[in-house]
């Protein structure tokens, strides 16, 4: 993990990658994202990637339905998004020397765990940062 530029806020001065997990039927997300955004770029840091995994929507190529009945529930109780997402969050991370990681989503104290380990970096709620 890089060493933060300033102790009293560990975002001031830092790389953070923006992660969300959103429903199908969410149709505003950019927006959220450009919130969180605003509130991260105020305490300093600079935003380097933003992530987005979409719940419920339909695979198109599969012809499969989207799976509306799921839509509140994390994908992984464990990590909140699937693994893939994971991986391809933690390399991109990795590649940019990010030193956090800031999520839409309210994460449990294991998911944060858990987060932090895989992604290299330290986590984030939006919460936080309110």
């Amino acid at each position: 993990m890089k060493q933060y530029r300033d102790r009293g806020d560990p975002l001031a001065g830092a790389d953070v990658v923006l992660v969300g997990l959103f429903s199908g039927n969410e149709k505003q997300y950019p927006v959220l994202l450009d919130e969180l955004a605003s509130l991260v770029e105020a305490r300093g840091a600079r935003v380097v990637a933003r992530f987005v995994q979409r719940r419920g929507a339909s695979d198109q190529r599969r012809h499969r339905p989207g799976g509306a009945s799921r839509m509140s529930r994390p994908y992984s109780r464990r990590m909140l998004l699937s693994h893939g997402k994971v991986r391809e969050i933690a390399e991109a991370c990795r590649e940019a020397e990010v030193t956090a990681a800031v999520f839409v989503n309210v994460l449990t104290p294991r998911q944060r765990k858990v987060l932090t380990e895989l992604l290299g970096c330290l986590v984030f709620t939006r919460d936080e940062l309110t």
